[in-house]
């Protein structure tokens, strides 16, 4: 299918492999096997922008500030949205050379850009006052509870997978940088939003304000979908389909959904908000918006195959 558009969202599976060591040149070569998934869309003829999370890595900077203020006084303790932005950096720095080097080597001569993106967000929305996303590395329940008397934090359970910190995710409103994305989509691959973006508040004034918060990298790609009207909204996790009783005897993977089935399987509890939940919301957003086109959930293994409909959980309005 040549020159359709896709928006790609990079589950944390693309990004670091569970029990390996969480330095860069770990990521690094996990990044570097992620991105030969990504030059395949790219040689099928896919138009593409890459979305990306960032919730060990912005967390791990911000433990890594905190550590340094208190050891020498001289390092101030950079502010969270600081922090995000240093995490859409160095992702995106990763991304962007892997992915070069890959579309070298098939003779595809692409130019992949990072564009360090704002995401503006709604001041008064109640994620403020209600902390869901989890950031950073995986407690247990004993050191959780510790972090939490010692810090303030809000520590909560993670899809069953150990204890996190959380901090409030705002629904993104726009893009600041989205006229940027659109002159450069027909010419580039764009890094964009990654981490969800860096999440500001539109002051009276017109300005920007950062903002201590981390949206949801598959919202934010949702909406850049959703602003460059894509074909496709391609989210990438750890399994090839979506479950209903996930890992329970009666587990069922879905191949189809429709966005009433989806809202019916919500209702039942099926999706946890810490992993496939908000995949689950951002295809039924952007299934809503665009009858006809398609949301995919599925693994960076499959993702081909499920652009071309042999993998994945497709999500549709009807």
């Amino acid at each position: 299918m040549g020159c359709a558009k896709v928006v790609i969202a990079l589950g944390g599976n693309a990004l670091q492999e569970a029990q390996t060591s969480p330095t860069a040149e770990a990521q690094l070569d996990v990044v570097r096997r992620t991105c030969e998934h990504l030059a395949d869309i790219n040689v099928k003829g896919y138009e593409m922008a890459i979305v990306h999370g960032n919730g060990p890595q912005v967390g791990r900077i911000a433990l890594s500030q905190e550590t340094a203020a208190k050891v020498d006084p001289k390092l101030p303790q950079m502010p969270f949205d600081v922090c995000g932005a240093m995490s859409q950096g160095y992702i995106g720095y990763q991304i962007q050379q892997c992915l070069r080097d890959a579309l070298r080597n098939r003779n595809r001569n692409v130019p992949v850009v990072t564009l360090l993106t704002q995401v503006i967000v709604y001041e008064n929305d109640e994620a403020f006052s209600k902390p869901t996303k989890p950031i950073g590395p995986f407690y247990s329940e004993e050191e959780a509870k510790l972090i939490s008397t010692e810090k303030g934090y809000v520590m909560k359970e993670d899809a069953g997978r150990g204890w996190r910190r959380v901090v409030p995710s705002p629904t993104p409103k726009r893009i600041a940088e989205i006229d940027s994305v659109k002159r450069l989509w027909d010419t580039t691959i764009v890094v964009a939003a990654g981490g969800g973006g860096v999440p500001v508040i539109e002051n009276m004034d017109g300005s920007l304000t950062g903002i201590d918060a981390v949206i949801d990298k598959d919202l934010a790609a949702e909406r850049l979908a959703e602003d460059m009207e894509t074909d496709f909204l391609l989210i990438l996790t750890e399994v090839d389909r979506v479950s209903i009783n996930y890992k329970k005897p009666n587990q069922t993977d879905l191949s189809h959904v429709t966005v009433a089935q989806a809202i019916k399987y919500i209702e039942e509890g099926h999706f946890s908000p810490g992993s496939m939940l908000p995949k689950v919301m951002a295809s039924i957003k952007f299934a809503r918006r665009f009858p006809g086109k398609k949301a995919i959930i599925t693994s960076l293994d499959k993702a081909v195959d499920a652009l071309e409909g042999r993998a994945g959980t497709v999500f549709t309005m009807a």
